[in-house]
């Protein structure tokens, strides 16, 4: 036996919130690479790990040093995801821990697969005969293996009759092979049927594959352009090539449509991750794609951390989407970590949005990502007309929210037997609720918020902690009864409105909040599809890419609700959210209609819109960001500050600002009380860092941090570089 200082020491990297990877013995007979998983002791627990490099030993450390308990038989971590992970790390201020624990979420569920039994046909008829056994035999005599389940129902009979004709041994047992977890696409399943423009620019992704090599390339496509197609043709490619395929969406488990559309080009649907699988389907998603025995995988932001066995394409649908950014644990933006990933491992990056981000139309501009334009809509059809019906001279009567104008509109498109839409981006019935008699106002007790009345659900909800209460029968502060009011509407409360307006007519609310399950969701999309709602009164969940034949007419009943935050963003994210939703109007048959009840026609959002000049109002928004030194000619990070004490968390927040480094080039802001200023009983402050590009900010952050004062009690400090929201 070796002598223990001779004993191979290893590196292993463990998913916990810590940035540094411990050191442990290799005993002998174990043979292990950089990239392996094992299992190793922490504390008094045994957990996965990945080796990360050689260790080193230390005099008088060695014997202190424990065992790598296990090898696990799984693939290796691929060096270049090792390098992506150290690189979000860096990037982020994240323990590169944590970043790991989001590539080997699985691992912990990596038991050996469950057996699966079939039966068939294997015997003599059974002594005793009877209907049931006759029948289960008739359908076993193509002599196919069926598993009991199948065997029953194709038969009609209960798996007691099954088991018996076992027993007789007229059936068999036979061990079956694991399901796959998705079946290869064909690449030729179904030849699409392109315009000019679409054949171009499917042509530049094929040969962009077939190169191979790191690039990014943007789809900008009007809505119902057939973005969609167009990337399923660099799909194709990657697939013929024997290559893996990644497409990111914003929310897959709305995606019921696209799955539809991929199963209709490739005769198959692909491998899904997203957090509604249960946690055997992900853990046999984590194996395959490691094995290499997926080629696609449709997946939320966290597929970007799975562990591909040779990933040659990213794509990333709706790349605007704020859904992409991460906002708890490691604060990554995952359609900015993938064009990383694909420089890291050299492959391109494919991203697609009719209205694409500022950030993503700058790099367009400058020629960083090669732009594909489709500037118009698959099969002739029109973009929709746009109009503004200002509320300052034709709203609606006083209580009520959809404008004459638009009433009449909805009833004319109705009459047409086509469909309408009504775009409310605020869940529940109304946003606030007050006693008429006293003035107090129903506040979330742990929140710096006001509580929504959802009338559905008979409860009043914080949207921020998730806290609820049923409405009292009395005000809390007076006493009164029947003196509750309900100030301003939410899709609830404008159902109700629409009932009237529309008596007779068929209307579904889609909204988040109302979701039972995504398989109700899906049949709800799928009912709107075929024509069974006249009116669909929805938030931006309607805003999703979803089509709906028979919709030609959309009314935005609040256009100026996302303009008031005083969010940098928020001008694009308007213009975004309300040319996406009036994008579902007129996508396959008929014109389609938007109307826009506004306060501001004259801003520049309601011009563009109007005017459908979206490169004058991109050219705007890059000169005023330019000006600003904001995104993406500057960089920002937030750094918020919350405890359970309001004075214990400013008095920290105070002593960070006044140990940041000295830098010309650094211009640190506050702190201040956060927009939001408490969230579940913390209170909240936040500094932001501005900077030019040209400048390290996660170097000058980590410099920061480590000079910074050492936190106490409850005080927790969250880093976002690259903030998406300044709530």
């Amino acid at each position: 036996m070796a002598h223990p200082s001779a004993q191979r020491i290893v590196d292993v990297l463990v998913p916990v919130a810590l940035d540094q990877a411990y050191s442990y013995r290799v005993p002998d007979g174990m043979a292990l690479a950089h990239g392996d998983v094992v299992a190793v002791p922490l504390g008094p627990r045994t957990c996965l790990g990945v080796v990360w490099g050689e260790g080193t030993a230390r005099p008088g450390l060695h014997n202190r040093l424990k065992d790598v308990e296990a090898k696990l038989d799984v693939p290796p971590l691929r060096e270049e995801l090792r390098r992506f992970v150290d690189w979000v790390a860096n990037y982020t201020l994240s323990a590169r821990g944590t970043v790991l624990g989001m590539t080997l979420r699985m691992g912990a569920h990596l038991a050996p697969e469950r057996e699966r039994v079939g039966v068939r046909l294997a015997g003599p008829p059974p002594p005793r005969m009877t209907a049931a056994r006759g029948r289960v035999i008739r359908v076993c005599s193509d002599h196919l293996v069926r598993s009991k389940g199948e065997l029953a129902k194709e038969a009609g009979v209960s798996a007691g009759v099954i088991n018996a004709l076992i027993d007789d041994g007229t059936l068999e047992t036979v061990v079956l092979p694991p399901a796959p977890v998705a079946t290869a696409p064909d690449p030729d399943f179904l030849a699409p049927d392109f315009s000019a423009a679409q054949a171009e620019a499917a042509a530049s992704l094929r040969d962009a594959v077939a190169q191979g090599g790191f690039g990014a390339m943007l789809i900008d496509g009007v809505t119902g352009s057939g973005k969609t197609e167009v990337y399923f043709e660099a799909v194709a490619e990657i697939v013929r090539r024997g290559r893996q395929c990644l497409i990111l969406m914003p929310e897959i488990a709305l995606t019921a449509q696209f799955l539809d559309r991929f199963a209709a080009r490739f005769g198959v649907r692909p491998a899904e991750w997203h957090s509604q699988l249960s946690s055997r389907k992900r853990a046999r998603t984590w194996a395959a794609v490691a094995a290499n025995d997926v080629r696609v995988v449709v997946g939320a932001r966290s597929a970007l951390f799975l562990p591909y066995a040779d990933l040659g394409l990213i794509i990333v649908d709706e790349e605007h989407d704020q859904a992409y950014k991460q906002e708890d644990g490691a604060h990554y933006h995952a359609r900015d970590m993938a064009v990383v990933r694909g420089s890291i491992a050299r492959f391109p990056v494919v991203l697609a949005s009719a209205t694409p981000s500022v950030e993503t139309e700058v790099n367009a501009r400058k020629g960083r990502y090669h732009r594909l334009h489709l500037p118009e809509r698959f099969g002739g059809q029109h973009m929709p007309s746009i109009e503004a019906i200002d509320l300052r001279t034709e709203g609606p009567p006083r209580g009520r929210f959809i404008a004459p104008r638009l009433a009449e509109a909805v009833n004319i498109a109705l009459e047409r037997g086509e469909q309408a839409l009504l775009f409310l981006n605020r869940r529940g019935y109304a946003p606030l609720t007050l006693c008429r008699a006293c003035g107090y106002r129903f506040h979330c007790p742990h929140c710096d918020a006001w509580l929504v009345d959802h009338r559905f659900k008979r409860r009043l909800v914080c949207h921020h902690c998730g806290f609820s209460t049923p409405p009292p029968a009395e005000c809390p502060q007076c006493k009164a009864t029947d003196s509750f009011v309900a100030c301003g509407p939410g899709v609830e409360r404008l159902e109700q409105e629409a009932a009237a307006l529309f008596p007779e007519r068929r209307i579904l609310v889609l909204s988040s909040d109302l979701v039972e399950s995504v398989e109700r969701l899906q049949q709800e999309l799928d009912d709107v599809a075929q024509g069974r709602f006249d009116i669909v009164i929805g938030t931006q969940l309607v805003a999703k890419g979803h089509h709906f034949p028979k919709l030609n007419l959309v009314g935005i009943v609040d256009a100026d609700l996302g303009l008031g935050n005083g969010d940098p963003r928020a001008g694009e994210r308007t213009f975004q959210l309300l040319h996406q939703v009036t994008g579902r109007a007129g996508r396959e048959s008929g014109r389609g209609y938007g109307f826009l009840q506004t306060h501001q026609p004259e801003h520049p959002v309601m011009r563009a819109l109007v005017s459908g000049d979206r490169e004058a109002f991109y050219s705007s928004e890059i000169a005023l960001r330019e000006a600003a030194g904001y995104p993406p000619f500057g960089r920002l990070a937030a750094l918020i500050v919350s405890g359970t004490d309001r004075h214990a968390a400013e008095a920290y927040a105070r002593a960070l600002a006044q140990a940041a480094p000295a830098d010309e080039a650094v211009r640190v802001l506050g702190p201040a009380e956060a927009p939001v200023a408490v969230v579940r009983g913390r209170h909240r402050f936040r500094l932001l860092a501005k900077a030019p590009r040209s400048v390290d900010l996660s170097g000058y952050l980590r410099g920061w941090l480590a000079a910074g004062p050492k936190r106490r009690g409850s005080i927790k400090l969250d880093i976002d570089v690259d903030p998406q929201s300044f709530y």
